[in-house]
């Protein structure tokens, strides 16, 4: 019969233990996050928020445009590149797009159900605009064959 010293019970307890998650201690990531300071240091902001550019197909609603967005995606089969369409619900507080203005669409908190990007102005010009910014006519008089 072999008789041990110290029972099995505390060799076990001495045991330092490697993974922080065993007897409910968690680790959490250390992320970096948006905090405002009260003074006049520099924090850190993250900018992973969804950023999209579309064309505005509706402005009816008060406060609120409809943009439909393009994206690129391949066939599941054929594996050519397709143009999808989605429209999103944006929200534009001073009613300044009209029906064909492209914008810049940024990702906020929720403001409705279905509302949860901001329309800002792109630097894209519409058809109208660019039409207008043309010029009339040429400074070159044309030639006729008489």
């Amino acid at each position: 019969m072999v008789i041990l010293s110290s029972s099995p019970i505390l060799q076990v307890k001495s045991l330092s233990l490697s993974n922080p998650f065993l007897h409910g201690s968690s680790v959490r990531a250390a992320s970096p996050t948006f905090r405002p300071s009260s003074s006049g240091q520099k924090s850190l902001e993250i900018k992973a928020m969804r950023s999209l550019q579309g064309k505005v197909v509706c402005s009816t609603n008060d406060k609120t445009v409809a943009v439909e967005v393009f994206r690129l995606a391949p066939h599941p089969k054929y594996k050519r590149r397709v143009k999808k369409k989605k429209a999103y619900q944006a929200h534009d507080p001073l009613n300044q797009f009209k029906v064909g203005d492209f914008v810049r669409l940024e990702k906020h908190k929720p403001i409705s159900k279905t509302k949860t990007f901001w329309a800002f102005p792109s630097g894209r010009k519409t058809n109208v605009e660019a039409q207008a910014d043309a010029p009339e006519e040429l400074s070159i008089p044309l030639e006729s064959a008489s």
